[in-house]
Parts: C-alpha cells; structure tokens; sequence
C-alpha cells in the first residue's frame, strides 16, 4: 500500500482545480460581455422621427451616358415618440435626380396624383389606409401602431450605384409640428425629428376624435348617408369659396382603392357607361347573381360629369339638391345657390370589407372644368360627420354615417400656358396694344412654320380688334407702314386665346376718370354667367363708382382691401356667345361674342394716382377665374398732331391694306 501517501496530494490538487471552475467561467463570462448599446436617434426623439433609407439600386435601360436611367428602392419612416396622437400624418420628400416614382405602399400622393407621377419637384405623402399614428402612450410602446413604413420603387437620373439618390431634404408637412434640416446618417440615410410647434394650437387637434375641417378654395365632402354590408350609399358634395374660383363642364374623377365599382347614381353620370372591368374581374366572380347589365361603370378611375338643368326633376336621375347644373359652379359672390353642386352614387365593396363599418373612399381626387383654374386635391381626410335636413321634414337633423373632406386648391402648373389675354389702349393713343404674341401657347410642332413666336405683336388699327388674326394682316402692316414702324418677316404668331379682353382707357380728368372694358369670345364654347375681375395697382380699385352695362362691385382679394372689381353681365347680358359666322360667311370674316361696358371712378378717394402713367390700367384681370396673359408695355401718348390727323389716317386705311393685300 506504498501509493496511499501519493493518493492524498492527487485528492487535494483535484479538489483545488474543480473548486476553480466555476470561478473562472463566471469571471470569463463577466470579462466578455458587450457594453450596452447607445441609444438609436430615434429612441432620442421624443417627437416624430422621419427617415428616408436608400436600400437598393439599379441600372436600367436604356443605355445613355449623358442622362441615364437607375431603379431605387428606398423606405420612408414615420415613428410617432410624441405623447400624442398624430393624426392624418403627411410628410414632404423634396427629391433631387429628377425622380419618376413608380410605386409607394401604405401611402399615397397628397396633391391627388397617380402613380406613376414625376416627383422631382418633391411630393407629400399622405399615409393610406391609415393615417392615423398612435403614440406609445396609448399603446404601451405597441411600434406597430406608432410607425408607418413606405416603400418606394421609382426611376431617376443620374446617381449610379453604389451611390445613394438621396433627397435634398425631407420633413413632416402635418400642421402644428417644425423640423429642422434634416441630416444625412451615413451614406444612405436622411432623417429629422420634429418637435410641435410651441406657437400653433392644437388643442382642438388633440380633444377631438376627427380632425378639424379645413379651408380652400374648393371643398368635396363625402358622406356615407346609408351603409349596408355588401355597398353603401355616398353623397358627393363640391363647394366654392374662392371669390374668383369657377369650374365649367367640372369633369370629377378618383381612384378606387379596393376594387369597389358604381352600381347606381342620382345627379351626376360617368361620362363612360362600362362593366367590362367587373366582368372580367373578381366584381361578377364574387357577385355572380348580380345583373351587370345595370352597373354604371367598373372603371378604376372612373370620370364623373354633371347632369344637364332638364334632369332636376327626374325621379331617376334628379331630385338631389344642388344637382343637375350643366357642370356649372360659380363664386358665392355671384349666387351661393350656385356654388354648390352634389351628387349620389351607390357603391358595391368586395371581400374583406363586407361589413357595415368597413367603409374606405376613393383616393387622387381631381377636377377641371373648361377654361377654368386647374386645381390640386389633397387626400380624403375623416372629419365629424355631416348633418343633413331630414327628408320627412321633421324639425331635426341627421348625421351621415361617415364624413370624409377633400380639399382642393387652385394651382399654377409648370409651364402652362394662360387661355385668355387682355389688349391695352387709351384716348390719348390711336394704336392698340395687343395680346401678346403665342399669349396662350403656340404650336411648337407645327411645321413649316410661317409665323415667329419671339417677334413681339405689332400694333393694331383699332378697327381690329373685331377681326380675327387670321384677317388681320393687311389692317395690321398698312397700320404699320403709316406709323412708319418696321414690319417684320416673318409676322409675329397670334395669341392663341380663345378669350380676349381690351381694357381701354376712356377719359382723365380732373375729378374722375373711366375706361370701357369689352370682352371678345373667338372660341367654339358659349359662356352662361360668365365674369371677369381686375385687380388695380396703387388702391386705384377704391375709387370705383359705376359699371353701365354690368353687374359691379370691388372684393378683396390677397389680404388687400377692395383692390379688385367683380364684373358680370346684367339678365339678358349674361351670355357670351361664341364665334359665329359675318353677315356674308363668302366676303365677311367671322365675327366673335361680344360684351361691354363703361365704368366710372371717382379720384375722391384716390387723390394720388396717376391714371395715365399705369394706374388707369389693371395689373391682374382674370376671365371666369382663369387669370389673363397682360401686354407687357403700356399706350404712350402720340405727338400733339395725332389727333389731326387720325380721321384721315382710318380713311387711308382700309385702301392701303387692300393694295398690300394684292401685292
């Protein structure tokens, strides 16, 4: 038993080392642990952090090394760290490389584009279907709640990867928050926290279950007034209040977001009767009893046009108030039974939303008229609901079951063209200033071209003015060639407007002064109601007396007291016909329609200005609230013999421009 010594040291050294391990594993463990991480910007953010991550990039054809096209892909974020709700939640991309954008989940565009749309001047998203962001108050930190995830597909220029087309700039454009610049996080990140606006109050904002109705130049409401499980019955109602604001022939459209299609319709009609779409798509394979022959239309965007006034009374088709107006809405300063104009429609839904309460309207609301102002239309956003009279005639109202309003408001497109011009001339010059040349456009594919567009329009005989430019050549160059002006060549273009105005200067005097205003219609379109307006510079607009032959009065317009006159045709001078042949359709051209009157000031008020010098003559006019293309020079007074010699000048007239017309 010589190994029983050796046994004991072996047994302690044993005990020592696994005494040791559990020592040394959790020592080990403690050493490699990772220090926390740092908070991540938007756990910092205790408002609303936005952020725009480029993920991905790619060339695409075709192959063009001066302006070559690239797919990105990119996400917008919107997470709510605020203690309140954000509701109806908009944020502004100001795109930089030209973007087309192609695709863009849970949102869509705030001015009521379709996709695709050319985004390179920036957009607002607005977020669809919900646009509603909870805060983490309310949901115990639920982030599926509190944030909102858009994804982008679209093409631009230019940025070839792997560099990132980030914007200039992003933020969120819901009233009542500011944000400072946002910064770039790395290569492919734009982010920016806002804060509320400590200056704007939004108690009502935060107290109310909707948000609070807004203003604009035009507003559409769309009231779900009967809601069933399978359709329900809406009410469309457009309503003016710009002053000058005007829509003609309104064609409304919009797109249906979840397949749903138009069954019947009260006060208004598609301008396109069709079912083909529910046909051939989920529509018949989910309704298949329903008898398709009778559905007004299955169009995605569907075009909605205004009755004529002998379908007021229809029982199929009418008795809607406010309907049937030949697509007319006029300024309330005109007649406010007027505008307004509303119809119904009866909407079938399709799976999931087969219940009462799943109710979700159309989205891109849009509308024009002819002649008229173009306007940009934001998202539908849930207000309370409207309250209606109630039909039995009880002394009560009744509420709409859902509310939902559009607001829509005027907008100058890029590079549009105006539709009307406005002539000059005055007592002290016996030439007119016309429109300016190509004043509402010019072909620019029209070849051969025998006209200049950059040549400035030579002055015109006042006997002109009631001959159409295609007939004016001789007047216009034997008026030339007595005034010793230079005729050009090629002759300037005309203007192009199927609405002309000349604004002349009639007298000057000590106490008052007036002008005689003429509106000329050369277009194929008659106008019922129409109106003009003019805005005068240096408060000239408050010495207005007296309109002869119109309806007058002074508005004010962009925060300036009385700047502006309304004018519009007496009964019986209401109407502004369209172009119609002379009294010999073989020897005479064709004559336009024609309205006019004198109106009076008075310089009691005005004691300032000078008439002559540019005051007398308007700085704005607007046509049915189109605003006009102006001359860009004023009449200058003619040397102290003109007025010898003016009646022998139009007696030489007409004989030099039937020699020039002969040469």
């Amino acid at each position: 038993m010589d190994s029983g010594p050796n046994f004991i040291p072996r047994l302690l050294l044993l005990s020592i080392l696994v005494a040791s391990i559990p020592l040394t594993a959790s020592q080990t463990a403690a050493d490699t642990k990772p220090p926390p991480s740092p908070p991540s910007d938007s756990d910092l953010c205790n408002g609303v952090f936005v952020s725009y991550t480029h993920t991905k990039g790619s060339k695409i054809p075709p192959n063009d090394s001066a302006n070559q096209p690239y797919r990105f892909e990119s996400v917008i974020t919107v997470l709510n760290n605020g203690r309140d709700e954000l509701k109806s939640w908009r944020v502004f991309v100001k795109f930089a490389h030209r973007e087309i954008l192609v695709s863009a989940s849970n949102a869509v565009l705030s001015d009521g584009s379709s996709l695709p749309a050319s985004v390179e001047n920036g957009t607002v998203f607005a977020g669809y279907p919900s646009s509603d962001l909870k805060s983490a108050i309310q949901t115990a930190g639920d982030v599926t709640q509190m944030q909102a995830r858009v994804e982008l597909v679209g093409t631009q220029f230019g940025v070839a990867p792997p560099n990132a087309p980030l914007p200039k700039n992003i933020t969120l454009a819901t009233d009542g928050w500011k944000c400072p610049k946002a910064t770039v996080k790395g290569k492919n990140v734009l982010q920016v926290c806002c804060k509320p606006d400590p200056d704007f109050n939004n108690t009502e904002i935060i107290d109310n279950e909707y948000l609070p109705r807004q203003n604009g130049d035009l507003t559409i409401m769309y009231d779900v007034i009967r809601s069933y499980s399978s359709n329900y019955m809406a009410q469309v109602t457009m309503e003016n209040h710009n002053p000058l604001g005007r829509l003609d022939n309104w064609n409304l459209s919009f797109d249906w977001m979840r397949d749903e299609f138009i069954y019947t319709m009260k006060g208004a009609y598609p301008n396109l009767v069709d079912s083909s779409d529910c046909i051939d798509g989920p529509q018949a394979k989910y309704y298949q009893e329903l008898d398709f022959s009778n559905v007004l239309t299955c169009a995605r965007r569907p075009t909605i046009i205004d009755l004529p006034l002998t379908k007021y009374n229809d029982s199929t088709f009418g008795l809607i108030p406010f309907c049937c107006r030949d697509g007319i809405i006029l300024p309330r300063s005109m007649d406010p039974s007027k505008s307004i104009s509303a119809f119904q429609m009866q909407v079938y839904k399709m799976p999931p939303d087969l219940n009462i309460s799943a109710l979700s309207p159309p989205q891109n609301w849009r509308i024009n008229g002819t002649l008229n102002p173009d306007y940009k239309c934001g998202p539908p956003v849930r207000v309370s609901a409207s309250q209606f009279t109630d039909p039995s005639g009880l002394p009560s109202n009744r509420t709409a079951f859902a509310s939902w309003q559009v607001v829509c408001n005027i907008t100058q497109p890029k590079d549009a063209s105006p539709r009307c011009c406005v002539s000059f001339s005055a007592y002290f010059n016996d030439s007119i200033i016309p429109c300016k040349t190509c004043a509402c456009g010019c072909d620019n594919k029209k070849t051969p071209r025998t006209c200049s567009t950059t040549t400035p329009a030579l002055l015109l005989p006042q006997q002109a003015l009631l001959v159409p430019f295609e007939n004016r050549t001789g007047l216009t160059m034997a008026w030339s060639y007595l005034k010793h002006r230079p005729v050009p060549n090629p002759m300037p273009c005309g203007d192009n407007c199927g609405v002309s105005i000349n604004w002349h200067l009639a007298t000057d005097y000590r106490g008052g002064w007036s002008a005689r205003v003429t509106v000329f219609n050369w277009g194929e379109t008659d106008f019922v109601d129409w109106f003009t307006a003019v805005q005068m510079k240096n408060n000239a607009a408050a010495g207005f007396e007296k309109a002869y032959s119109f309806n007058a009065s002074t508005l004010s317009i962009e925060g300036e007291n009385n700047n502006t006159i309304f004018m519009e045709g007496l009964p019986g001078l209401n109407y502004l016909v369209a172009e119609r042949d002379g009294e010999n359709p073989l020897k005479n051209p064709r004559v336009p329609g024609k309205q006019q009157s004198v109106i009076s000031f008075t310089k009691k008020l005005t004691p300032g200005i000078s008439v002559r010098s540019g005051d007398g003559f308007p700085s704005k006019v607007f046509f049915n609230g189109e605003e006009c293309s102006l001359p860009s020079i004023l009449p200058t007074s003619n040397s102290h013999h003109h007025r010898r010699h003016v009646s022998a000048l139009f007696l030489v007239l007409p004989v030099l421009a039937l020699l020039i017309l002969r040469v």
